[in-house]
């Protein structure tokens, strides 16, 4: 089930994420909680443009749709988070982590970059599964009428 289109909008993600926060990063922008809110659109894109692909090809099938969405949204929150990891611990691995937000997911305690890469992960996935079952209700309503009923 896991195909190019899959991988490759993760990828999209991944460097579309990337590319956000790094430009939050030297806009001085990094410190702003409710901007990183706006990633989920990135998500959403990337998952879309899955769903969107296989539409074109006339695959309506909700299941497999919902689960390529999900597929891809994972592949991008993975490597985001990989990617997050190295871009920590090459500018000054914990030292570097305390400059980043305590409130986003911790409530007190410091996290150890593992921990905190881990909890992104967690809630990244979470986010996606949600933003995956909203735009299949969104497709949904985008199948052609005639692939609506069959034939009997």
């Amino acid at each position: 089930m896991f195909s190019r289109k899959e991988f490759k909008n993760g990828v999209i993600i991944f460097l579309g994420i990337g590319l956000y926060f790094l430009l939050m990063e030297v806009l001085g922008l990094a410190d702003q909680l409710y901007l990183r809110f706006f990633n989920i659109f990135i998500v959403l894109y990337g998952a879309s443009r899955t769903i969107k692909d296989n539409y074109a090809e006339g695959n309506y099938e909700y299941m497999n749709n919902f689960m390529a969405s999900i597929l891809t949204c994972v592949v991008g929150v993975v490597l985001s988070v990989f990617g997050l990891m190295v871009y920590i611990h090459a500018r000054g691995g914990e030292e570097y982590l305390s400059s980043l937000s305590d409130g986003f997911i911790f409530a007190g305690g410091k996290a150890r970059i593992n921990e905190y890469c881990i909890g992104l992960l967690f809630e990244g996935i979470a986010s996606s599964l949600v933003g995956s079952l909203l735009l299949m209700q969104y497709w949904h309503g985008k199948i052609p009428k005639k692939e609506h009923y069959t034939d009997v």
